[in-house]
């Protein structure tokens, strides 16, 4: 495929570093430099004659199974089309023909009964409606129980399925923990024999290592593309679409990362980032999970990129930069929420200041303009961060030890980051 160079700014070298900041590089904390470097810069997947025709393919082969899901018709068909579509990453596109399905199974008693005698589809139906919302009874594995209360199968398939759907449970729900103590035994040992065919050895190998509905839905479309082309059972339409559909969300991705690559090259040319982890690409591979599917603007993931960027380099100034005296004033002036107090910082520490409060401004003005009523809460999740951050290095001079684990919580919760990356996903 062609390859097109884009061109940038011409880097510069950073500011020099004031005496003190110079006096402090030699103790900072090492990090590997990045392995992506400006690979994005020059990317290029396709050409835009053969994205157009992947868009063209894509559009017929989407809408042939549309008319899949309006037509399918046994219970069991119905269950393994959505599961299909769901693990393949298209489920997107189909999202009302989904929830009408799963909607006329949960309200068909007929459908009910004929899942009663087949452990596979009750476990099928199950999960797939638990994780649709639906308030559906564990007590319909009660019959499948045998006097131990244990349920039993040799089908591998079936015991996956199971296992899998129960891990849908809530707190309370005895007959699914017993269901997930008994099960995964079963499949374990399934592992040890010597008749079980390699791609099915595998998946048991991948159920065991993470039940379904707790893997990365993009990096699980990916696997389980390459599964289900060697299924006797596939449908090579939806197979090939799948593909095409990966594909085209895959370089949606590279732009994004190539638009984000600009915006660090630029931002590193200006500001002494030397003591922070440069981990760009693998800070989206984090972010984009949470807002994957291509009907989210690639503002929203660009966006919450920038923000996790900023937050990990601001956790390195906490933790291996920052002296504590430096770590008081960064947090008094994030407290004002002012580009004028970059002043009151040190001088190696004010453009990093002026950079974060310039750009969440910059989004929050975006977001607005999108009509975006909670845009403010991009101000408020990075001052709880510069908050909870602080609370630590205090913690750290004082040499002191929480009363117990709650306590500890209460900070250190919020400390890693993770609650208010989550909270900002919501709000984008």
């Amino acid at each position: 495929m062609a390859t097109t160079t884009v061109s940038v700014c011409s880097r510069t070298a950073p500011p020099p570093l004031p005496q003190s900041a110079a006096a402090e590089q030699d103790c900072r904390r090492k990090y590997a430099p990045s392995i992506w470097g400006d690979f994005f810069l020059t990317h290029e997947p396709c050409t835009q004659e053969e994205l157009s025709s992947m868009r063209q393919k894509a559009q017929a082969m989407r809408e042939e199974v549309r008319r899949m899901a309006a037509t399918s018709g046994q219970l069991a068909a119905k269950l393994d089309l959505i599961d299909a579509l769901q693990r393949l990453g298209v489920d997107y596109h189909y999202r009302k023909e989904i929830g009408d399905l799963l909607r006329a199974i949960y309200d068909d008693d007929k459908d009910q009964a004929s899942a009663d005698d087949d452990l596979y589809v009750t476990s099928l139906r199950f999960y797939l409606l638990r994780k649709q919302g639906y308030n559906v009874s564990s007590d319909v594995f009660g019959k499948f129980r045998d006097e131990q209360g244990n349920i039993s199968s040799d089908d591998a398939r079936t015991l996956m399925t199971l296992y899998d759907a129960a891990h849908m449970r809530v707190h309370g729900e005895g007959i699914l923990d017993d269901i997930i103590a008994s099960t995964r035994p079963r499949l374990q040992a399934l592992l040890m024999e010597t008749n079980l065919e390699p791609a099915l050895a595998d998946e048991v190998r991948v159920t065991l290592e993470a039940t379904r509905f707790r893997r990365v839905d993009r990096v699980e479309a990916r696997r389980f593309i390459s599964v289900y082309e060697k299924s006797a059972t596939r449908d090579d339409t939806i197979l090939q679409f799948a593909k095409l559909d990966y594909n085209l969300v895959q370089i949606l991705y590279c732009n994004e990362l190539k638009e984000l690559t600009v915006w660090w090259m630029d931002l590193r040319s200006k500001v002494d980032l030397t003591f922070a982890r440069d981990r760009l690409v693998e800070t989206y591979f984090w972010m984009m999970p949470m807002i994957y599917e291509p009907y989210y603007p690639s503002s929203s993931r660009i966006i919450l990129t920038k923000l996790a960027v900023k937050f990990a380099t601001t956790d390195d100034i906490y933790d291996s930069y920052a002296t504590t005296e430096e770590s008081d004033s960064f947090t008094a002036a994030m407290e004002t929420w002012d580009e004028k107090a970059a002043g009151r910082i040190p001088e190696h520490l004010g453009p990093f200041f002026t950079s974060f409060i310039r750009g969440t401004d910059n989004a929050v003005v975006e977001l607005k303009l999108q009509n975006n009523k909670h845009a403010d809460v991009l101000r408020e999740m990075a001052l709880n961060a510069v908050r909870s951050l602080h609370a630590e290095v205090k913690w750290r001079d004082e040499h002191y030890v929480p009363a117990d684990v709650d306590e500890h919580l209460e900070t250190s919760q919020k400390s890693v980051m993770a609650m208010q990356l989550l909270i900002v996903a919501f709000v984008l």
